[in-house]
């Protein structure tokens, strides 16, 4: 690949952002309001209804993991008929993704562009935005980028806030207990924040990428914004692949882009063992991922889906038990321990999965399904949940592999391909 920006987008290294068509293609002028606007126009004042038609016309789906249809969240905070709060949520507490990151480092007021788009539909004055504690070089980014808009005397109030980091204090309520000055920990929540949000408010709050997309979408129009893509899923989507180690890449692909040449283009060979949608996603082995492309419809045939856009591709000498046991530890220990599931359902699930994992653990399958079992729908967020589908595509794609670490054998050690 050429024409791309590294930048400190990662966790522990650098993570290189390559020149897209649509949200990426101006990173290489730099992230300054003028290089911006070279690029993209100020956004017009829309009516809520004109940004409802364009959203509803474009099939916009919030871009955080969950593909929420982001016009249903705007009408449903504009039929509340209360004031109304609007929150950019680039906190990424993902290991595996750094998209939100490389768009607030290299294309800061495309995202805020959407932003004002939104909040001046809805009447919102005061826009909050939110980024991660583990990555200190996104705040000054930000700040920059708002000291930038701030000067141009547009009306609008920005404040920025940081996460305390890790994996779940980017969801949604451990982001509003954070705004509102408690702990960045999730919290059961009996209504959804487009209802019942910060203070009580109906709160708007979406990830980075989807601003980012919704600002595309006010500058180019319905019919300009679905010329890639599919029919059914206009547009484009940021992907971060192999965002957990070293050689990191952000790329942008239209909808529908099949998997294998999103491999290719990073350098990978199509057929290999590949983790979809990060540490709550899902296993796809090697003839699966051949078959598959980046598009809600064709992930849901096999039960994946694309998440927040994260693509974790497995070497051919490493073991995806080993792995799965190493990631379910890591987010045993990520949990808010809160509920039963997170407190004692996860580091049990932690450590039977370790206990397959190290080999000659006959019932590890049956016990680590049945713990699954417990903490799945039961938990105060979704961490139990995206955990228990993470293990289960294990069982489901690999269980030849899980069968011989019951047996005290590990195919990929044995030279078995997988």
């Amino acid at each position: 690949m050429t024409g791309y920006v590294v930048t400190r987008a990662g966790y522990a290294s650098d993570i290189a952002v390559v020149v897209g068509e649509r949200l990426l293609s101006g990173i290489a002028h730099g992230p300054g309001l003028g290089e911006h606007r070279a690029t993209w126009p100020a956004p017009p004042h829309l009516h809520v209804r004109e940004l409802l038609a364009l959203l509803t016309a474009a099939e916009i789906r919030g871009r955080g993991g969950a593909g929420f249809p982001f016009a249903r969240k705007v009408a449903t905070a504009v039929e509340s008929g209360r004031r109304r709060v609007l929150v950019v949520n680039a906190s990424e507490g993902e290991p595996g993704s750094a998209k939100d990151s490389a768009l607030m480092m290299t294309a800061p007021h495309l995202v805020l562009d959407g932003a004002e788009a939104v909040a001046r539909a809805l009447g919102v004055k005061h826009i909050r935005i939110v980024v991660p504690g583990e990555r200190p070089a996104v705040l000054p980014s930000v700040e920059a980028a708002v000291a930038e808009r701030k000067a141009l005397g547009d009306g609008l109030r920005y404040d920025i806030w940081t996460t305390g980091g890790g994996f779940v204090g980017g969801q949604a309520r451990a982001v509003i207990e954070l705004l509102e000055g408690r702990e960045n920990l999730p919290v059961t929540a009996w209504q959804p924040e487009a209802v019942s949000g910060f203070k009580g408010r109906p709160t708007l709050l979406s990830n980075a990428e989807t601003f980012a997309q919704v600002a595309a979408l006010v500058a180019l129009g319905a019919a300009r914004f679905g010329s890639v893509g599919t029919p059914e899923e206009p547009g484009t989507t940021l992907l971060t692949v192999a965002g957990d180690g070293p050689g990191g890449v952000v790329l942008e692909v239209a909808l529908g882009t099949p998997l294998s040449e999103v491999l290719r283009l990073c350098g990978y060979e199509p057929d290999i063992t590949v983790l979809l949608g990060g540490y709550h996603g899902m296993w796809l082995p090697p003839e699966q991922a051949v078959q598959r492309r980046m598009s809600r419809s064709d992930l849901s045939s096999v039960g994946a889906t694309l998440g927040a856009g994260i693509v974790l591709p497995l070497d051919r000498q490493a073991c995806p038990v080993t792995l799965t046991a190493a990631v379910v530890d890591y987010l045993a220990g990520q949990s808010a321990r809160r509920c039963g599931p997170c407190k004692n359902g996860l580091p049990a699930l932690a450590e039977a999965c370790a206990h397959l994992a190290t080999g000659g653990a006959p019932g590890a399958r049956e016990r680590i399904e049945q713990l699954s079992g417990l903490v799945t729908g039961r938990g105060a967020c979704a961490h139990p949940d995206g955990t228990a589908r993470l293990v289960g595509s294990l069982l489901r794609n690999f269980g030849s592999e899980v069968s011989a670490h019951e047996r005290g054998v590990c195919e990929i050690a044995a030279g078995v391909a997988v």
